[in-house]
């Protein structure tokens, strides 16, 4: 069944958006009676299609009781990388779980822009993660914030920060997982095509970041996110 999420309930109505609507009615080719799932406040509901125009009205049927989240919030800092890539870091990483994710320009970073530049791509950002999050029965859609510097996220709360590097050989986020188990909220940085600086990584390891091997193999950028990520969906599974 197709999902949709909607940001207010009306009584025991939700209006969808005309961006929704359309993805209804000519993508889907929906009519009025046919059932879909919509999600509000993280909660689950089967809805009929009581009508179409303007927009797609729709009313409830049921909750249902479903929740599949992560324990554990984590957000993807995910340094900017070539459009094709990010798309599919954000997509598939939301796919696996992710809570949030920072783009962050550091000095090896390819894509380069104005603040009107990246806005206009972190719009483009959110919509694919929402589709993604409709296509993967999340119950909440990640956030992508706006683009970050190395300095602005040293500060950030996190109760585990994770610096991706292949600098390191002793310490695996697996060792570190199985070890921190009872955290909330966890941060994964990850760096561009060409590497972080050794002044950047220094930054963040004093910052209080973990520095952190994915394995003896070199993985691409867009890789390590994913690999991340699996690893810490099969840690904290239910």
């Amino acid at each position: 069944m197709q999902r949709y999420f909607v940001n207010l309930k009306n009584d025991n109505k939700f209006i969808l958006s005309l961006d929704d609507t359309y993805h209804i009615t000519k993508v889907m080719r929906m009519n009025i009676g046919d059932l879909i799932e919509v999600v509000c406040s993280e909660k689950v509901y089967i809805t009929e299609i009581v009508e179409l125009k303007p927009n797609c009205i729709v009313e409830i049927k049921e909750e249902k009781i479903e929740y599949n989240e992560l324990d554990v919030k984590v957000c993807v800092c995910q340094s900017l990388v070539k459009e094709s890539k990010m798309d599919l870091i954000l997509q598939k990483s939301t796919e696996l779980g992710a809570y949030s994710f920072i783009p962050l320009k550091v000095k090896n970073s390819i894509i380069k822009g104005s603040e009107s530049d990246f806005s206009k791509k972190v719009n483009r950002w959110q919509r694919i993660v929402k589709e993604a999050s409709e296509q993967s029965k999340r119950n909440l859609i990640p956030l992508v914030y706006n683009v970050k510097t190395i300095k602005e996220i040293g500060d950030m709360d996190y109760d585990l920060k994770i610096l991706c590097t292949v600098n390191e050989l002793s310490t695996t986020l697996k060792n570190i997982l199985q070890k921190r188990k009872n955290c909330g909220t966890m941060i994964i940085v990850v760096g561009p095509e060409g590497g972080f600086t050794s002044e950047e990584e220094q930054y963040l390891i004093n910052k209080g970041f973990l520095s952190t091997s994915l394995g003896n193999l070199v993985l691409r950028t867009e890789t390590a996110s994913l690999c991340c990520l699996s690893m810490i969906n099969y840690e904290f599974e239910r």
